[in-house]
């Protein structure tokens, strides 16, 4: 390297900036090809401690240049966030694999456990995914919360690499995924179970990508935003999508707009919205070719939607007197403040043969275009079920999502606690809130819930309501008495002012109780108190009869 290139480089160092664990390199336009071209990028990585975020947008990084970094990488544990978009400009797409491997090589040799990974604006196509998918099956990924591959040419080749590990959202915008894409992400979505936010817009996804997209997201019950702006659902798509709706309790946001959803996917969608999603904030049905009555039954079913925030019904095909009917209905409700603009509203149609007749050719072209591509052997495309997507034909072993404490309280499962490790103990105990009583209880209903006699779940459940009850009893400021209060309350055999449901099945609880009352943490004065409440007549209690004895008759010897 000339020495005036050397001074050029040391002087866009000096800008690096480093703060919060983050070593930063953006924007400094460093033209990295060669190991020696890479030596003070190297220095400052080497000698930064506790290294967790690094920063590379806005420069190019070339394969040799790579190497030597991922090299420097492997003793950075502590890594969690890889902020790498646009850092590829002006190579070929054959330089991105390899250069990506080396990093990701790198990340997993050296142990990290990432939060975020940003690969956008790369444009490495489908190939450059098969650069990261190894490390997106790795350990390393176990944890990951946001995954962006924002504009990288991904297309359909790459929308087929199984990302099966990563949590928390997925953002995948204008890749043109397409149907075959969206099928494979459908997938990984199908696995993972725990997504909160995925955000497809401008993908070409027509109903069988939609509906495959709708299966994976009913496994989801942490969705809480939907972004599937300008692809073509359809009645078909807009039907499958509405019957996941009614089963998210989370959601805050549907972005549909541009979707084609038309009128009866548009009823679909309202039946889904009027009958829960009270937490929505936002729903977009903007550009969708829907007519009057179907705008208004959607208006009807926000009505008990306190949260909403915008309505969007703008370019569809209201006409006047529908625009108006829609504000009065939504001035009945006090809700008109959060209808959207309807500037641009196409004025009303009449004529439905034309919808139906439009829907039948679009149907009819896409079954044209899937044949034409079996008989090229590109494009085998089945509608896949729930357990279709977890039973991918793939003979590779897919690794268990991770799983945390408070996934596991939300959501709670043997399997869960079993993939917590063995410290699920230790871990549950050290995240509750033991000053409070609620907490505490609510924990131990959830981890009591998951009760059964094989030997790993039952060892599981003992061993981390030990921990937990030792820790609440163990503080001095733990009310006992409000305690055993409250867990009767739940258990449904003590009333209370206020309406708490109880829980479902006793089993688990008074398994739990059973083993819990032997232990010496456990106040000898609360034992009276729970053996009177337990033998009350109660139906719940005789349905689980034998865990009822089992407790009396412990409570009895003590």
């Amino acid at each position: 390297m000339a020495s005036e290139d050397i001074t050029k480089l040391a002087e866009s160092l000096a800008k690096t900036k480093v703060g919060g664990g983050q070593l930063s390199f953006k924007g400094q336009s460093l033209k990295l090809n060669t190991a020696e071209d890479a030596e003070e990028v190297i220095k400052q990585i080497e000698e930064f401690d506790g290294l967790e975020a690094l920063r590379l947008e806005g420069n190019t990084v070339g394969v040799e240049a790579a190497k030597v970094i991922a090299k420097a990488l492997e003793k950075k544990s502590e890594l969690k966030r890889c902020h790498w978009s646009d850092m590829f400009t002006g190579r070929l797409r054959s330089e991105i694999p390899p250069a990506l491997i080396s990093l990701g090589d790198a990340l997993i040799t050296a142990g990290a456990q990432l939060v975020e990974l940003d690969l956008s604006d790369n444009a490495f196509g489908p190939d450059g995914v098969r650069g990261f998918e190894a490390l997106l099956k790795s350990p390393a990924c176990y944890t990951l919360q946001e995954l962006k591959l924002n504009n990288c040419g991904m297309g359909i080749g790459g929308g087929k690499v199984r990302v099966v590990s990563f949590l928390g959202m997925n953002v995948a915008g204008r890749n043109r995924l397409e149907n075959d894409g969206a099928t494979a992400l459908a997938e990984a979505f199908g696995i993972i179970g725990t997504l909160e936010e995925v955000h497809m817009p401008q993908n070409g996804i027509n109903h069988p990508g939609i509906t495959a997209l709708a299966q994976a997201f009913a496994i989801n019950p942490l969705l809480k935003v939907i972004n599937l702006n300008d692809n073509t659902f359809t009645e078909k798509g807009a039907v499958a999508m509405a019957e996941t709706l009614r089963a998210l309790r989370q959601i805050e946001v549907i972005n549909f707009g541009d979707c084609l959803v038309r009128s009866k996917g548009a009823v679909a969608i309202a039946d889904a919205v009027k009958e829960g999603l009270h937490k929505l904030k936002e729903l977009n049905l903007s550009f969708c070719e829907i007519k009057r009555d179907a705008a208004l039954t959607v208006a009807e079913a926000i009505e008990d939607k306190a949260e909403l925030e915008k309505l969007d019904l703008n370019g569809n095909c209201l006409g006047e007197e529908g625009c108006e009917q829609l504000q009065e209905i939504l001035e009945g409700f006090n809700m008109a403040a959060v209808l959207g603009s309807l500037s641009d509203d196409e004025g009303e149609e009449e004529d439905d043969e034309e919808e139906e007749e439009d829907e039948e050719e679009e149907e009819e072209e896409e079954e044209e275009e899937q044949q034409q591509l079996k008989e090229r052997g590109q494009g085998e495309q089945e509608s896949l079920t729930p357990k279709k997507i977890i039973d991918s034909q793939d003979s590779t072993p897919v690794p268990s999502p991770p799983v945390d404490v408070a996934t596991f309280l939300a959501f709670p499962s043997p399997e869960k606690l079993l993939r917590l490790g063995p410290k699920c103990s230790v871990l549950i105990a050290q995240q509750t809130d033991t000053s409070d009583v609620e907490k505490v209880v609510t924990a131990l209903l959830r981890i009591s819930s998951v009760f059964k006699d094989e030997a790993p779940v039952k060892t599981a459940v003992h061993e981390t309501t030990d921990a937990l009850m030792r820790k609440a009893f163990a503080s001095a400021t733990f009310n006992s008495d409000a305690f055993i209060t409250s867990l009767l309350i739940h258990m449904g055999l003590l009333k209370s002012e206020e309406k708490i449901k109880a829980v479902p099945s006793l089993y688990g609880i008074l398994m739990t109780l059973n083993h819990m009352v032997q232990q010496d943490y456990f106040p000898k004065s609360l034992a009276p108190v729970l053996s009177a409440f337990v033998t009350k007549p109660n139906r719940a209690l005789d349905s689980c009869s034998f865990a009822r004895h089992m407790l009396l008759q412990t409570l009895h010897q003590l």
